[in-house]
C-alpha cells in the first residue's frame, strides 16, 4: 500500500526526499540498515550461485530476473516513464549497480574468499562519500571525515592482515567494483530525492534488459549449468534480495538521511558478511575480526551523529 501511494501521489513523492524530522531520520536510517543487511548476504549467495553457474551466466540471469520483478511492479502500478533529464543518472545506476559491481565482484569471487572480498569492499562507504562530495556538492563535517577515514583504515588494515599484504587480480576487480558501485550509489541517492527509491533501481534494471537478455542467452550457451539447492538459492537471493529489494530500501534510506551518512552504515557490511561466511560457507575468522568490528561500529556511531 505504501509503495503504491509513493508511485501514484506527487505529494508523497515529494516528502520521500530528505528527512525533515527526527522520525524521518530514524526511519531512513532503518531502511538504509536493512539494505546493508541484504547486501551483506550478496557475496555468500554469489559463492553459492557459482556452484552451479558460470560467472557470466550468474550475473546475466540475476539481472534479467530482477528486471522482470521490477518491470512487473512498474507495469502493475502504472508508473509513468521517468523524465528525460533523469535518464543519464539512471544509466549511471545501471552501469554501476546493475552491471558493473555484480560482474566485477563475481569474477573476483572465482579466486577470492568471500571474507577477503568483503573487507576490500568495506572501502565502499568512503568511496561513495568522496564521489558524493564531488558530484552533488555534499560537505560533511571534519568530524565526519575523520571518523570515515578511521573506519576505512580499520578495514584496510584488516584486509592487509587477511591477505598477507599481497594484492591479486581479484583485488583489482574489487577495487574497480568499488568505483563503479560508488558512482551508482551516488546517482541513485540523488535520484531518490525526486522519485521513490524502488523506481530508481526498477528503471535501471529495465534499462539494462536490451543488454542482459542477449547476454543471458549467450552465456548459458557457453557456460555449463549444474542446478543444485545452493546454486538456485544463491541465484534467487542475488536477483530478488540484493539486486532489487535491498536496493529499494537502500535508496529510500539514502534519500532520507543523505548519501554520506547512509554510506557509512556500510562499514558494518564486511563484518556482517564475515558472519554469513562462517554460518553459510564454513569459512574461518581470525581474532582480528571482532577487533575490527568494534572499531567500525564506533566509527559508524560518530558519522551518524556528526552534522554536515
Amino acid at each position: 500500500m505504501t509503495v503504491q501511494s509513493s508511485a501514484t501521489s506527487p505529494t508523497r513523492i515529494a516528502v520521500s526526499g530528505p528527512a525533515t524530522a527526527s522520525g524521518g531520520t530514524s526511519s531512513g536510517t532503518l531502511l538504509a540498515a536493512l539494505g546493508v543487511v541484504a547486501f551483506s548476504l550478496t557475496f555468500p549467495a554469489t559463492a553459492w550461485g557459482l556452484e552451479g553457474f558460470g560467472p557470466w551466466s550468474l550475473v546475466a540471469v540475476r539481472s534479467v530476473l530482477a528486471a522482470l520483478i521490477a518491470g512487473g511492479c512498474l507495469l502493475g502500478l502504472r508508473v509513468p516513464l521517468p523524465e528525460r533529464r533523469h535518464w543519464f543518472g539512471l544509466a549511471v545506476v545501471a552501469g554501476g549497480v546493475v552491471l558493473g559491481f555484480p560482474l566485477l565482484t563475481t569474477l573476483a569471487l572465482q579466486t577470492s574468499t568471500t571474507a577477503h572480498a568483503a573487507v576490500v569492499v568495506g572501502l565502499l562507504p568512503l568511496t561513495t562519500a568522496l564521489l558524493s562530495a564531488l558530484r552533488i556538492g555534499t560537505r560533511p563535517s571534519r568530524t565526519f571525515w575523520i571518523a570515515a577515514l578511521a573506519g576505512a583504515a580499520a578495514v584496510v588494515a584488516f584486509t592487509v592482515q587477511q591477505s598477507g599484504g599481497a594484492l591479486t587480480t581479484a583485488d583489482a576487480y574489487l577495487f574497480a567494483a568499488l568505483l563503479v558501485c560508488a558512482a551508482g550509489y551516488t546517482e541513485g541517492g540523488r535520484l531518490a530525492r525526486v522519485m521513490p527509491g524502488w523506481q530508481v533501481i526498477g528503471w535501471a534494471l529495465v534499462l539494462c534488459l536490451p543488454l542482459t537478455v542477449p547476454a543471458t542467452a549467450l552465456a548459458l550457451a557457453h557456460e555449463p549449468v549444474h542446478l543444485t539447492a545452493h546454486s538456485v538459492a544463491g541465484l534467487l537471493w542475488v536477483a530478488a534480495g540484493s539486486q532489487f529489494l535491498g536496493l529499494v530500501v537502500w535508496y529510500r534510506g539514502m534519500a532520507a538521511i543523505g548519501v554520506p551518512k547512509a554510506s557509512q552504515l556500510q562499514l558494518a557490511q564486511p563484518l556482517l558478511t564475515l558472519v554469513w561466511s562462517v554460518l553459510l560457507l564454513g569459512e574461518h575468522l581470525t581474532v582480528a575480526a571482532p577487533l575490527t568490528a568494534a572499531a567500525v561500529l564506533v566509527c559508524i556511531a560518530v558519522t551518524q551523529r556528526s552534522r554536515g
